[in-house]
């Protein structure tokens, strides 16, 4: 099973490598980046190459690990018992199988993404050693080990809000999606938007990349709000030369709603755009 990216994804060379190494290792890939660098993409792009099913975990700040495992409903059961609903006779009707669960007991080996980690407590990544490392957990209500048909391609994501165990870190293969240059950006906007005129995607790097460059900016525009920007321009069908006559580092773009994500930053680039017209009536 290689990784080879897709025709919606563009997948550079060292990040094909470390998904194609991890697979091999048969170890979870800890993939880190900018949010809006495409990580939980990546999950949905290796599913499908591989033509794998998808499971998903979305990790919250109140998820433990067990609920990956599975949660027994002890107060429902309680419940039917005393209505004297037969279902109650059975206590596998009151257990919900988690995404591990589900994962270990797949047919076809799966592609298992663990999404963004470091939301969860720090206790969350340890909790989870064992079942990754033996592929395998025990059930006490029915008194079974559940095993996995086959280890599951494992990916972890995570946006470094707080730092990973020592312990949980040997156990994965860990990748750093780098953002973007301009080249590799330029093919990913051509992935999502094959007819877009060159003139305008050409000047809407210019000034994205000069954004990014702004000292004191709070949150950085990524990846998906460039696509979304774009999707605005063209649809409003802005001339590039409007986009051209602009200084990117100084005066706020059009539609820069969609990549100023706060009040501090617009007011930042209102501040720049301001001095600069200051600047120029001057000179």
């Amino acid at each position: 099973m290689r990784f080879e990216g897709t025709e919606s994804y563009v997948s550079t060379p060292d990040l094909t490598v470390a998904v194609n190494a991890a697979i091999t290792l048969e170890r979870p890939i800890l993939v880190k980046g900018e949010p809006g660098t495409g990580k939980t993409q990546l999950a949905i792009e290796v599913s499908k190459a591989l033509k794998a099913p998808l499971i998903e975990w979305h990790i919250k700040s109140t998820t433990k690990a067990v609920h990956g495992l599975y949660e027994y409903d002890a107060v429902m059961r309680l419940r039917d018992s005393q209505l004297g609903d037969a279902r109650a006779t059975d206590i596998e009707n009151y257990i919900k199988r988690g995404k591990l669960w589900e994962a270990f007991e797949s047919d076809v080996r799966p592609v298992l993404l663990i999404d963004e980690i470091d939301k969860a407590d720090i206790e969350f990544p340890n909790d989870l050693l064992q079942e990754l490392d033996r592929m395998e957990f025990y059930c006490y209500e029915l008194n079974r080990t559940i095993k996995a048909k086959q280890r599951p391609i494992i990916l972890i994501t995570s946006n470094n809000e707080k730092e990973l165990p020592d312990a949980f870190l040997r156990r994965c293969f860990f990748h750093y999606i780098r953002f973007p240059d301009e080249e590799t950006m330029a093919k990913i906007i051509e992935v999502h938007f094959p007819k877009v005129k060159q003139r305008l995607v050409s000047e809407a790097l210019k000034i994205f990349y000069d954004m990014r460059k702004v000292p004191g900016l709070k949150k950085k525009p990524s990846t998906s709000e460039l696509l979304d920007w774009l999707k605005l321009l063209m649809t409003d069908d802005i001339d590039p030369e409007a986009l051209k006559s602009r200084d990117p580092s100084k005066l706020i773009p059009p539609l820069h709603g969609a990549l100023l994500k706060n009040e501090q930053d617009v007011q930042l680039f209102e501040r720049l755009a301001f001095l600069a017209r200051r600047e120029s009536r001057g000179s």
